[in-house]
């Protein structure tokens, strides 16, 4: 069971979230709350994945994001946002959130993400990060030049980033690519290096913004 938290101030959000988690089969949700409480509910509930609001009142998403990832083993944090372009979400992503989610996702589409985020894959709506990279990129960690970086990257590594991109933790990509986990764990750390970039979540930022290529 992947065991989750979920982070907003309106009481009809968290429990429309919750009941579209657990119907997963596979999902428990361990915690639905407010900001003001998000903190102590993760440290209580130790959830490998946090849905967490990026905008509400007295202590916002932001806030929350920071004091989690300052945690020596901290979960997987995806942000909850009505705005494709929102500027608090390039903010997160620089942070270290692990992707951000539209509240009008499909719910089949929020179950597979909250399975990608516990097994160290990234969520990200194509059309939504593209559209963050094109109107925030400086703020959400990725500059011009980074992207035209990206043709430093061998014809290898241009797979495994589309395949990151895709959403795809180390052991899928690994799979796809009939490549052992180590050797995917010393491609990744490659492009990261390559790029300039902190995380996994700027560089599929990077590859939504200038597609690259992706295994079949």
């Amino acid at each position: 069971m992947v065991r989750v938290v979920v982070v907003d101030d309106e009481a009809l959000v968290r429990s429309g979230l919750t009941m579209i988690l657990q119907a997963g089969g596979d999902v428990e949700v361990v915690g639905a709350c407010t900001g003001t409480e998000a903190v102590d509910l993760v440290d209580r509930q130790a959830p490998e994945v946090v849905l967490l609001d990026i905008r509400m009142p007295q202590v916002d998403g932001l806030s929350v994001l920071a004091a989690l990832l300052c945690r020596p083993s901290h979960p997987a944090v995806a942000m909850l946002t009505t705005f494709d372009g929102d500027q608090h979400v390039a903010q997160a992503m620089r942070a270290g959130a692990a992707g951000f989610l539209l509240k009008d996702t499909d719910p089949r589409q929020l179950v597979q993400a909250v399975r990608t985020l516990a097994a160290g894959g990234v969520v990200l709506s194509p059309r939504a990060a593209r559209q963050l990279v094109a109107e925030h990129g400086e703020a959400s960690g990725v500059s011009g030049e980074q992207i035209g970086r990206l043709t430093s990257l061998t014809a290898r590594e241009r797979q495994v980033l589309g395949l990151l991109a895709g959403g795809l933790p180390n052991a899928e990509i690994g799979v796809r690519l009939d490549l052992g986990v180590g050797t995917v764990k010393d491609h990744v750390s490659s492009i990261l290096a390559k790029l300039g970039v902190r995380s996994r979540t700027q560089a599929a930022l990077l590859a939504h913004r200038t597609p690259v290529e992706e295994a079949t």
